[in-house]
């Protein structure tokens, strides 16, 4: 194994050096755009769109946002996806597509069917391995790379029906993962083949003993959950006493800085942190170092970018597109802005509105943080309160009163004027001196809640409940595993589940 070490030692170095001689730039982009298209021009979304005539044209992107409007996911696959599930062929893509990543994300919705091809597939292959190539950077110690890569997923048992076969994207993946990677990555197939959390975990942390880590994936909530047990089980001091290998922490899906503190509440060395936005619908970029901010966005691997200001010109109150049409490329894009963002990607999703709101933070590096979602915002009178503002105000008066907090959760009181928040704590917490801290630091935070504060939005406030309350909500809605994320705030329909799981539980 050593050996094999040495060799992967030198493939990263060499992969990096190459990497960073590629201009990756808008000229990517319209080659993605162009490709696509061509490859999509004889399928009946192609003809429907004029996809031949699109591509006589000298200004593709143009013509391409003309024709072609965007959409959500119930819109899409009202009008196109179903049919493609149901076995269509040469319908949104060339060919019949064979695989669908099931995605419920945050928003309490049934499982969506999201598209997987070939094209797609080689496009994770790729990124993984350039994504690989970074690790050349950080200077980490040889053993290192003789160490294997725990990914704490989703199930990979994948389950066939009479048009396609579906499941997680983990398990997708998984399937084409070449032999040669299989030794180098954990749990086993036995472990993440099992569908129920409460299964998978007292198996994983099992074997731990066994298993010589160097690099950790998956979501926060998750991860950082598992290690803690371990810890806990063989009663160690740190994860490092069983994994001493471990450098690498590479997390995504939910925002990492809640979870930071219990991280190295476990850890004896320094992990890297290392963001990545991977979703079912595509590998859409990473962190290419701890020291960046941001995570750089792929520009040349089959997938073509747009971005709509989330502002009242493109949104309306409820978060619905007002403007199907215009959106911005990456050529005219500002930092600072808050964008929603929209796909079209290599496995026939066209002008795809993916729910999630981005951010430029370095505009010459393609650099974005993922600043909240669609959907996952509040203004019950005007206040427009992101996820960004709710996550700042919340880490900041945590870190200057020394509370831990990393799960939390917040719905707008129709009936009240006001907005409810709950948060997970194990030990006593001054409810009212927590609140009245997060309430100003969302005032500074944002001009609009302020003034509705003075005037007709009620104080806020705050219900204490221990940790463990969120994985159990997620149990009670079947969502207890790594693919699943707690939302941040919550919609009427979610509220009204989360409160009968909350007064049917006694914790109120």
């Amino acid at each position: 194994m050593p050996i094999i070490g040495k060799l992967i030692r030198k493939t990263t170095a060499l992969s990096f050096k190459r990497n960073a001689k590629k201009g990756i730039d808008y000229r990517h982009q319209l080659e993605a755009l162009r490709a696509t298209i061509e490859r999509a021009k004889s399928t009946k979304f192609g003809f429907v769109y004029s996809f031949h005539a699109i591509l006589t044209k000298t200004d593709v992107v143009s013509q391409y946002q003309k024709m072609v409007p965007i959409v959500d996911y119930d819109e899409f696959h009202e009008k196109w996806l179903k049919d493609s599930i149901a076995g269509a062929k040469d319908h949104t893509w060339k060919g019949r597509i064979k695989y669908y990543a099931l995605s419920s994300g945050t928003t309490g919705s049934p499982s969506k069917r999201i598209p997987v091809t070939t094209e797609m597939i080689r496009s994770f292959q790729r990124v993984s391995l350039r994504q690989f190539s970074i690790l050349h950077e950080l200077n980490l110690p040889e053993e290192f790379y003789s160490a294997s890569i725990l990914a704490v997923g989703g199930s990979t048992k994948l389950t066939k029906k009479s048009t396609h076969v579906e499941g997680d994207l983990s398990g997708i993946l998984k399937k084409h993962t070449s032999i040669i990677a299989a030794p180098f990555t954990k749990p086993s197939k036995k472990i993440t083949n099992l569908k129920s959390w409460k299964e998978k975990l007292p198996l994983m942390i099992e074997q731990a003993p066994k298993w010589n880590i160097g690099i950790i994936a998956g979501i926060p909530s998750w991860c950082i959950l598992l290690m803690e047990e371990i810890v806990k089980h063989y009663q160690l001091n740190s994860i490092h006493d069983i994994w001493p290998n471990l450098h690498v922490y590479v997390h995504g899906g939910i925002y990492m800085e809640p979870y930071r503190e219990r991280l190295e509440k476990i850890c004896a060395q320094k992990v890297e942190l290392l963001d990545t936005y991977l979703a079912s619908e595509g590998y859409f970029g990473y962190q290419t170092s701890p020291d960046r901010k941001g995570m750089k966005l792929l520009m040349n691997n089959g997938i073509f970018f747009e971005f709509v200001p989330f502002n009242s010109d493109y949104f309306d109150e409820n978060g619905e597109l007002i403007n199907p049409n215009k959106a911005y490329t990456i050529s005219e894009v500002k930092e600072g802005i808050d964008y929603a963002l929209v796909i079209t990607t290599n496995a026939g999703l066209w002008r795809y509105l993916i729910g999630d709101l981005v951010r430029f933070v370095d505009l010459e590096a393609h650099e974005i943080i993922i600043s909240g979602r669609i959907k996952q915002f509040l203004s019950l009178c005007g206040e427009h309160l992101s996820l960004d503002n709710i996550n700042q105000a919340l880490m900041k008066v945590a870190h200057s009163k020394g509370v831990t907090i990393s799960e939390y959760t917040l719905f707008a009181d129709e009936d009240q004027q006001l907005h409810h928040w709950f948060v997970g704590s194990d030990v006593p917490v001054d409810t009212a001196m927590i609140m009245d801290e997060i309430d100003k630091e969302l005032s500074l935070l944002n001009d609009d809640y302020a003034y509705v504060r003075n005037y007709n939005l009620g104080k806020p406030t705050l219900t204490i409940v221990p940790t463990s309350t969120f994985y159990g909500y997620l149990e009670s809605l079947g969502k207890l595993g790594a693919q699943n994320k707690m939302p941040r705030v919550l919609n009427k329909t979610q509220a009204e589940k989360w409160l009968a799981f909350i007064n049917s539980n006694d914790f109120l």
